[in-house]
C-alpha cells in the first residue's frame, strides 16, 4: 500500500538527510571560488559557472581545460563528458519521478547533483511505494540545504581568493564527497562488480588525456554490474527450476 505520510514528512526527512553533506560541499564550493579566482575569471564568471552549471568535477575539469588554453570547443565537449554520470541518474529516477509535470522535471534535472541523486535513489529503493508529491517533496528537502550552499561557498571563495592558506588542503571534499556516496550503495554483488571495474579500469587508462579513461571505467562498471545482475538472476531461475523437479 502507499505509504500515507504527508509530502511535509518526506520533506523534512530529505531536508535531515542531506545535511551531512555540507561538510563537503563547503570546502569544494569555496575551492572552486579560489581556483576561479587564482584562474583570472572574475566575480561574475566564477558565479555564473556555479550557478549555470552546478556541478562541481565538470566545473574543475573546464577550469583546467581553460588553464591549458584548449579550444572552446574541447572545454565545452569534455565538461559534458564529465557530466554524462547525470544521464545515468536521470535513468535511474525516470520510474519515480517520471510522471512529475515539464517545470518540475525541468527544476529536478537543474538541481541534480551527485548527493542529491544518492540520497533520493536510496529513499525511493527504500520505500518505493511513496506518492508522487512525496518523492518530489523528498528531493527538493534534499537539494534546499546542498544547492544553495554551492553557491554560497563558491562566492566565499571568489571573495577570498588567496587569503586562504594552503594548509587548509580544502581539497580532501572531492575524494570525501564521492566515498560518502558510494559507500552506503555496495551492499549487493553487482554493485560490488561494478565498484572493482570501476577503480581496475580506471587506474589502467589513467594515462588518457581529460579524464576519458573514467568515462570509459564508468561503462564497463555499468556494463559489469548489469551482465552480474543478469547472471544472478539466470542462476536464481535454475535453482528455482531445479527445485520444482
Amino acid at each position: 500500500m502507499p505509504e500515507t505520510s504527508p509530502p511535509s514528512a518526506a520533506y523534512w526527512r530529505g531536508l535531515r538527510n542531506g545535511l551531512p553533506f555540507l561538510l563537503v560541499i563547503v570546502p569544494f564550493g569555496v575551492l572552486f571560488g579560489v581556483a576561479g579566482n587564482e584562474a583570472g575569471l572574475s566575480l561574475v564568471e566564477v558565479m555564473g559557472f556555479s550557478i549555470l552549471v552546478i556541478a562541481g568535477a565538470s566545473q574543475f575539469t573546464a577550469l583546467q581545460l581553460m588553464n591549458d588554453h584548449a579550444p572552446t570547443i574541447l572545454v565545452i565537449l569534455t565538461a559534458l563528458a564529465v557530466n554524462l554520470r547525470m544521464a545515468m541518474y536521470s535513468a535511474s529516477l525516470a520510474p519515480h519521478l517520471g510522471q512529475a509535470g515539464r517545470w518540475q522535471r525541468a527544476l529536478i534535472a537543474y538541481f541534480m547533483i551527485d548527493q542529491s541523486y544518492v540520497v533520493s535513489a536510496q529513499d525511493y529503493e527504500r520505500a518505493p511505494r511513496q506518492s508522487l508529491r512525496q518523492k518530489l517533496a523528498f528531493y527538493a528537502g534534499v537539494c534546499t540545504p546542498l544547492c544553495p550552499t554551492w553557491y554560497v561557498a563558491t562566492l566565499a571563495g571568489a571573495l577570498a581568493g588567496k587569503a586562504i592558506p594552503p594548509a587548509f588542503a580544502l581539497d580532501f571534499a572531492v575524494p570525501v564527497t564521492f566515498l560518502a556516496m558510494i559507500a552506503p550503495m555496495l551492499r549487493s554483488v553487482p554493485h560490488l562488480v561494478a565498484a572493482a571495474v570501476s577503480i581496475v579500469v580506471a587506474l589502467l587508462l589513467a594515462m588518457l588525456p581529460a579524464g576519458l579513461g573514467l568515462l570509459v571505467a564508468a561503462v564497463a562498471a555499468m556494463v559489469a554490474g548489469a551482465q552480474t545482475e543478469l547472471w544472478l538472476a539466470r542462476r536464481t531461475a535454475r535453482s528455482g527450476t531445479g527445485d520444482m523437479e
